[in-house]
């Protein structure tokens, strides 16, 4: 990861900057995430996350990634269906990094923090990827940072795989 890349947790209440840039990257990666309606969604969801981490290259993010323990008020069928499988985790409910700055160490970096909070809390980790469409490259990282497969879910307009990582 570049030197000039920085790593900051975001927490409550998030500024409208931040609302807007995440928003936008969301935006510009789906499918690979999820669209979200409105900026008004995206500040409900990370208003009731327990992690939210922006990378950033001179106070820009470029990239970002929410995560939410279990109990949380969020109404997504994925959330529910890693629900279903565990009592405590730390859900990783999208990451999302501007194409330029793809392959360059973010989506790791984010991640090791990811895990490092999950490992003291002792708490699993969870995520979906799209198999439908594809998202070949996130399967790969998946299982090369050790995640593996323990579901799948075909909706209507896409389907999902569900993969877990005990620390």
């Amino acid at each position: 990861m570049s030197e000039s890349i920085k790593i900051d947790e975001l927490n409550f209440p998030f500024n409208n900057k931040d609302i807007l840039s995440i928003y936008s990257i969301n935006q510009a990666n789906t499918p690979e995430v999820g669209s979200l309606e409105s900026t008004e969604k995206l500040r409900e969801l990370l208003n009731i996350s327990t992690l939210v981490l922006a990378a950033k290259i001179c106070n820009e993010i470029i990239g970002f990634v929410v995560c939410l323990e279990a109990g949380s008020a969020y109404t997504s069928p994925n959330y529910k269906f890693i629900s279903q499988q565990a009592e405590k985790f730390v859900y990783i409910d999208r990451i999302a990094i501007k194409d330029q700055h793809r392959r360059s160490g973010i989506g790791k970096s984010l991640y090791e923090i990811i895990f490092n909070y999950s490992e003291k809390l002792e708490l699993p980790v969870y995520c979906e990827v799209n198999t439908k469409p594809k998202n070949q490259p996130s399967l790969d990282f998946h299982k090369k940072i050790g995640f593996f497969k323990i579901g799948s879910k075909n909706f209507k307009d896409h389907s999902v795989a569900y993969f877990s990582k005990t620390l």
